[in-house]
């Protein structure tokens, strides 16, 4: 049986002579034409918006962005591949009037217009609210960790900076004993020794450059009040990015509503940690779809009672399954789930039926803490349990090593 065959490449075709016949009417880049050409660029900031009277004419604006928009749509994020792609994809010399921008005006567009793309992005959430795009009932958070230009080697901590200085001051004084080990040796072997004492102390000076380098960055990093320093993307941090591996990322914090996926919010931060973004995110949610009411759905890296707490104070409904933090199951200890909370009172109740009465309240780490305690030991009904079973977490001794903590909100 034979093969599928295509045509001679010498034979003549009869293509369309409007290229407009090759674009068909429910071809997505359609939709981006006329997207763009509903927004006001000069308004948006976008530079360039107004063309110059004098000089070379320069490319629109808006036909970068359709370029730009496309490239997102399909993936297509190196400028260099979007050059190719004006040259040799039908859709897009459909979408630029056969416009051919070279790589470098398309990744100085990018670079020019950051706060600009950031206000498209907006607009077309915009365009979606208008068509009934978004349902405004449900809405999911998740963050993701996209990894940085930033080298790992190119990022330091207080931490790393002062184990490497004491690494380099190690081989320094290595070095330096070499240096006297050959002095006392230089009367036998004289030219051997005087240029071992040479290499040595070249390498003394290329540790001293690199030693003072790492000081430098040491000052800068406690001067600027941040815990991570990266020389390449100064907003980028070392952060834990799948089975305990680190690599430098962003955590770009994610809002999308159930009716058709779409993205409703969306925000790049550096929080190592999804801990304190629930609240923001899904304020910022609340407020572009325009909704008295709505529901959240995020995982156990969310959950705050604080963060919780302010989403319920802003008619915010959340549900995230709680994480079981505590080591005191292990060491026989009761667990938070297992004391119940007398609003009337103010107190928090023990399973062995003891009362933990308020203490005292102080901050730590940032966060308000209120801390509650039995009386003495003498009054707990389990007095003689607590010392041996250590499950006596209604007595005060019971309750030593981890004493109930009403967080906020919790």
């Amino acid at each position: 049986m034979a093969y599928i065959r295509g045509v001679e490449r010498n034979a003549v075709l009869l293509f369309p002579e409007c290229i407009e016949d090759y674009i068909t009417a429910d071809n997505p880049v359609r939709f981006v034409d006329a997207f763009v050409a509903s927004l006001d660029l000069g308004e948006l900031g976008f530079v360039r918006a107004t063309p110059a009277e004098t000089g070379r004419p320069a490319y629109d604006p808006a036909a970068l962005l359709r370029l730009y928009v496309y490239g997102y749509l399909n993936r297509v994020r190196s400028s260099r591949m979007l050059e190719r792609e004006a040259r040799v994809n039908i859709e897009v010399m459909w979408l630029l009037g056969k416009l051919t921008p070279d790589f470098k005006t398309i990744a100085d567009f990018r670079r020019d217009n950051l706060r600009a793309l950031k206000g498209v992005c907006r607009e077309f959430t915009l365009v979606c609210k208008k068509l009934a795009l978004f349902g405004g009932e449900l809405v999911a958070i998740d963050g993701s960790k996209f990894k940085a230009v930033n080298n790992r080697q190119r990022n330091f901590s207080d931490t790393r900076l002062r184990k490497a200085i004491g690494a380099i001051e190690q081989k320094i004084a290595a070095y330096l004993a070499s240096l006297n080990e050959a002095d006392r040796s230089e009367a036998a072997l004289a030219a051997p020794a005087k240029l071992k004492a040479e290499e040595l102390q070249e390498k003394i000076k290329t540790l001293q450059e690199r030693q003072e380098k790492y000081r430098r960055l040491q000052a800068e990093l406690a001067d600027s009040g941040e815990k991570q320093l990266s020389l390449t993307d100064a907003d980028a941090r070392s952060m834990i990015i799948h089975q305990q591996r680190t690599d430098v990322c962003y955590n770009v914090q994610t809002v999308v509503d159930a009716k058709h996926k779409l993205i409703v919010a969306y925000e790049a931060t550096n929080d190592p940690t999804d801990h304190a973004q629930l609240a923001a995110m899904a304020l910022r949610a609340k407020e572009t779809l325009a909704v008295e009411q709505l529901e959240v759905v995020a995982d156990m890296g969310y959950y705050d009672g604080a963060e919780v707490k302010l989403c319920a104070e802003a008619g915010i409904t959340t549900y995230i399954a709680k994480p079981q933090t505590s080591m005191n199951q292990k060491r026989g200890l009761f667990t938070k789930q297992e004391f119940s909370y007398d609003v009337v009172k103010d107190c928090y109740r023990c399973p062995q039926g003891a009362e933990l009465n308020f203490r005292f309240e102080t901050i730590e780490s940032n966060r308000q803490i209120r801390y509650y305690a039995t009386a003495k030991c003498r009054d707990c009904p389990i007095k003689e349990r607590c010392t041996t079973t250590r499950r006596g977490a209604g007595s005060r001794a019971g309750l030593t090593s981890s004493c109930w903590k009403k967080w906020p909100g919790g």
